[in-house]
């Protein structure tokens, strides 16, 4: 058995009766969908025509979103359809970033995950969902796919059927009988800042904001004019005389127009993520610069041992203080280690970190207590472990299979140079009261130096190599000579890699502000990275 949907966008008339019937059914928040119809307007005026397609969570048969759940609070039922249990969600926002369809969101009441769960509770009832109960042209069909005599299985076998987004891989089942290209493909139209029935359109779930606080001193006139702003490229004047003729100014570009979609949710992962990754870097990177010097058999004082690991504690407590800052439900934090699920990599980081965690603690007893094998086996364990924490999230993002530009396999070496980074700026930081000998300098100036070349050839490598989606070259297109273009080039480039490699040639009177510099381009860095896929629509 294995449930889905058909839409038959021959019969649909853009009633939302089906959005309606929704949020009737779940008590579904303002602002908010688990089914939605996008609307898209093609044609030259007079010859136009409007195409509706619903939208929702595919149930897919490989669901990323189930995958990368750290608590199990998603998971697919023997019958094919992805349910999720709220009372186990954290708020991590993993599974949205995870959806290339845009069907989850944060509910603004529970502050929980929540999508289309296909009405499972009426399904094991007998009864169909909601949706399909209340179409009025039948255009949506709901049932079982693998029994050939279901009305479902029939339209897929006899009709041209296409799903979204096929090339994902996450085997989506949802089905669309003549399915538009201009309406399907996300990057045919472009997404407006305001649509004139979205209520939340500055966002929703974890930026949500009412509407009537949205839309204060605006009337409906101005809001269709900034709703159609796209589409005056064949307008030469318009004056606020004109406003009478925007229905003309709507249909003059014949090019297909979005007018109307779920609002945009914002930034899911915004500074906090960016910060963690840094504490992250700096508490396994100082740890991973000290085991290349004590593999080189460098001299080492207990002063400077007891630094390392304090400091590597320290971040590691911060970068676990960003970690629940940024959750929805930090009451629940504990459920990713008490509630795992093995197949997501924010458990496997998390268990990471609690192992390097007590690693280090070990190491600093062996050598406070003067025990060598309890200093030995937590430095050999610490190390191992550093290296998990240093890479791991590039697991995480790389699941995060919403996201096309974070799927680069440049993203393991991106995070451990920004590793070694961290570990040898705060090292020459270090340095600045606690001693360090010639040996010790030169090593760190060499990882220094080999690091900031690295990461300024792996950063051009993944911006300017071929990318594989459109989305992908999109958020490359954003970095490079677009929105983070500024930040990019001077900030990261120029002022946090360039410039901290003259000044380590400059000598020792300036490596505090080389340090500062080489630590704010990581988080620059970062910000980039994370931010700007994120502004890539998924729907």
């Amino acid at each position: 058995m294995r449930y889905g949907f058909v839409i038959d966008n021959r019969k649909c008339i853009g009633c939302h009766a089906c959005t309606v019937a929704c949020k009737s059914e779940h008590d579904v928040p303002v602002g908010v969908n688990r089914t939605w119809v996008k609307q898209v307007e093609k044609g030259t005026f007079p010859n136009t025509k409007r195409i509706f397609t619903v939208n929702r969570c595919n149930h897919c048969s490989d669901a990323p979103c189930v995958t990368i759940c750290p608590t199990n609070a998603l998971y697919t039922r023997d019958d094919g359809i992805v349910d999720f249990n709220n009372d186990r969600c954290i708020g991590c926002r993993s599974c949205m970033q995870a959806c290339p369809y845009d069907a989850l969101y944060i509910d603004p009441e529970s502050h929980t995950a929540a999508k289309c769960n296909y009405c499972a509770h009426r399904v094991d009832i007998g009864l169909e969902p909601a949706c399909v109960n209340v179409c009025p042209e039948h255009a949506i069909i709901s049932g079982d796919m693998e029994n050939p005599d279901t009305e479902i299985a029939q339209l897929i076998a006899m009709q041209e059927v296409r799903t979204r987004k096929a090339e994902k891989g996450t085997l989506p089942n949802v089905y669309y009988i003549k399915g538009d290209e201009s309406s399907l493909n996300t990057a045919a139209t472009e997404r407006s800042s305001s649509y004139i029935w979205g209520s939340q359109s500055n966002g929703v779930g974890h930026y949500s904001k009412y509407a009537e606080k949205l839309t204060e001193g605006k009337d409906l006139i101005n809001m269709i004019d900034e709703l159609n702003a796209g589409a005056r490229e064949n307008v030469t004047t318009y004056g606020s005389g004109e406003k009478k003729k925007q229905v003309e100014v709507i249909m003059e570009s014949a090019k297909a127009r979005r007018v109307y979609d779920t609002p945009d949710k914002g930034l899911l992962w915004g500074w906090e993520v960016s910060a963690y990754v840094l504490t992250k870097a700096i508490a396994a990177g100082i740890f991973i610069v000290y085991s290349i010097a004590r593999f080189l058999s460098l001299p080492v004082s207990t002063e400077l041992e007891m630094g390392i690991g304090v400091i590597s504690l320290f971040f590691l407590l911060l970068t676990g203080a960003l970690l629940v800052k940024d959750l929805d439900r930090p009451d629940r934090f504990l459920y990713v280690l008490l509630r795992p699920s093995w197949d997501s990599w924010l458990v496997r980081g998390g268990y990471s970190i609690s192992i390097f965690g007590g690693a280090v603690t070990a190491w600093i007893a062996g050598i406070f207590l003067d025990i060598p094998i309890l200093e030995n086996v937590g430095f050999a364990v610490g190390f191992l472990s550093a290296i998990v924490v240093a890479v791991y999230t590039a697991f995480l993002f790389a699941q995060a299979k919403g996201r096309d530009f974070w799927q680069s396999p440049g993203l393991v070496i991106h995070m451990f140079i920004h590793s070694l980074l961290a570990g040898g700026s705060f090292l020459l930081l270090t340095g600045m009261f606690i001693e360090l000998s010639k040996e010790w300098m030169n090593i760190i100036y060499i990882i220094l130096y080999s690091a900031l070349g690295m990461n300024l050839m792996t950063m051009l490598v993944e911006l300017y190599f071929t990318h594989p989606t459109n989305d992908a070259s999109r958020a490359a297109e954003m970095i490079l000579k677009g929105r983070y273009a500024r930040l990019f080039w001077i900030g990261v480039v120029v002022i946090c890699n360039i410039l901290p490699i003259g000044l380590l040639f400059a000598g020792e009177q300036v490596n505090l502000l080389a340090s500062i510099l080489i630590l704010v381009g990581i988080y620059l860095n970062e910000k980039v990275w994370i931010e700007a896929p994120q502004r890539i629509p998924l729907t």
